[in-house]
C-alpha cells in the first residue's frame, strides 16, 4: 500500500477552532522551507511567494515542528475532545 492510499484511510473530525498555528511571518524569511518537503501531507503551500498551512487535515505528527531551523514558529496543541485526526480506520 502507497502512502496515499494509507492517507485516504485517514479520519478527521475538524473543529472550528485551529489547534495548530503557524507564523506565516516567520516563513516568509525562511529560505529552506522544509515543511514544504517534510509534511506528509501536504499541508504547507508556497502560493505566489507566500506560505500557507491548512490545519485542517494534519496528521499531527511533528515533522513541521522538528524541521523548522526558526525554533517556534509552530505552535501545536492537542485538539479539543472528540476532534482531530483519526487513524483507526487503516
Amino acid at each position: 500500500m502507497n502512502i496515499e492510499d494509507k492517507l485516504f484511510q485517514i479520519r478527521f473530525n475538524v473543529d472550528t477552532i485551529p489547534h495548530i498555528k503557524v507564523d506565516l511571518k516567520a516563513c516568509d524569511s525562511c529560505q529552506e522551507k522544509w515543511c514544504l518537503y517534510v509534511c506528509p501531507v501536504q499541508n504547507y503551500k508556497l502560493e505566489e511567494g507566500k506560505m500557507s498551512f491548512a490545519w485542517q487535515g494534519c496528521v499531527e505528527c511533528g515533522a513541521c515542528r522538528i524541521a523548522c531551523e526558526k525554533g517556534q514558529v509552530v505552535e501545536w496543541n492537542y485538539p479539543r475532545g472528540g476532534y482531530g485526526v483519526c487513524f483507526r480506520y487503516g
